[in-house]
């Protein structure tokens, strides 16, 4: 199984900014943990992270073309405004994307609450830290079984 996992802006620096809201672990320790699990798992994960949107919309067009099962995506702040995301997104149906946030959007600023990129995701996930990585890896390997054994 092949997964892709997209980070958007500013997710390089967790650990480094607002440890009251995204926690000291760094990004760097959160996604080889991620890589660990994955591999317990035998699963192939794509890790991507860039602070720029068109790269973000690159790398999901990516994941279809490299036959990815299921893509993991924070898209960071592009979550509340960028509808080119959320196009892409739904250009790479039917592979299933979760998106995951740090923090619980939904209790922090008003700007915030509202997604514009989950309409074109299966979920999201939110406010569970890095451990929302691991659920959503769970999650698609339970659909991709799931799918298997029908």
């Amino acid at each position: 199984m092949k997964i892709s996992v997209i980070n958007g802006p500013n997710l390089n620096m967790v650990g480094i900014r607002e440890e009251n809201i995204y926690g000291r672990q760094h990004y760097d320790e959160m996604m080889d943990r991620l890589c660990r699990v994955a591999e317990e798992q035998e699963v192939a994960l794509n890790i991507f992270q860039s602070n720029s949107e068109g790269a973000l919309i690159d790398a999901l067009h990516a994941a279809y073309a490299d036959g990815a099962d299921g893509v993991i995506i924070n898209p960071g702040a592009y979550t509340h405004y960028s509808y080119a995301l959320h196009d892409a997104i739904a250009a790479i149906a039917p592979i299933p994307v979760i998106e995951v946030h740090l923090s619980n959007i939904h209790a922090r600023e008003d700007f915030r609450h509202k997604s514009v990129t989950v309409p074109a995701c299966i979920g999201q996930i939110c406010g569970l830290g890095a451990e929302g990585y691991e659920l959503a890896l769970t999650k698609l390997l339970f659909m991709k079984n799931k799918k298997e054994l029908s």
